[in-house]
């Protein structure tokens, strides 16, 4: 069955505390997230070995293995959009379709073991790069118009990867 797709704009967990999941931008720094990525890998991985992982808990929210999978495409996302701030001034991104990469890619479909690893390296990698950044306040616009800076684009992200953890019970 299709999830409905998310249209919201997440960005207002950039002013203030998501009630879902517990983030509170001002709780992470952006110079600290690299760190909170590595030590979240774990955590992915034992959502990944479980016995229930492709298995949806309700129609309306993906499973482990799909979410595990979108994190992944969120790391390559961001560590592209990051490096794009960082070559360039100001650069516009172009719009990401997260429930139909999601179809495309048939997250559903995917090996456990494989989106686990991929998770990784590709967290690692984003990991990496903001390990390098010494300029925060270097800009990108968002195609609907949201301006970040690398700062304020690594708490969204970070963002993003604690309220799936917190989707998943991981």
């Amino acid at each position: 069955m299709a999830i409905e797709p998310d249209t919201k704009d997440w960005t207002w967990v950039l002013q203030r505390a998501c009630n879902e999941c517990g983030f509170d931008p001002a709780d992470y720094p952006p110079q600290a997230i690299s760190q909170h990525h590595r030590d979240a890998f774990p955590r992915w991985q034992r959502v990944l070995e479980r016995a229930d992982a492709s298995e949806r808990a309700d129609e309306n929210a993906w499973s482990g293995l799909e979410y595990s999978a979108h994190v992944r495409d969120v790391y390559l996302l961001f560590t592209e959009r990051t490096q794009l701030m960082l070559d360039e001034d100001d650069p516009q991104f172009e719009n990401w379709d997260q429930d139909r990469t999601a179809e495309e890619k048939n997250y559903a479909a995917e090996d456990p073991r494989r989106v686990g690893e991929e998770l990784a390296t590709a967290g690692e990698r984003y990991a990496a790069l903001l390990d390098t950044v010494t300029d925060w306040d270097r800009t990108g616009l968002r195609s609907n118009g949201s301006r970040f800076t690398i700062g304020t684009l690594t708490q969204y992200g970070w963002h993003d990867v604690v309220h799936h953890l917190h989707d998943v019970r991981g």
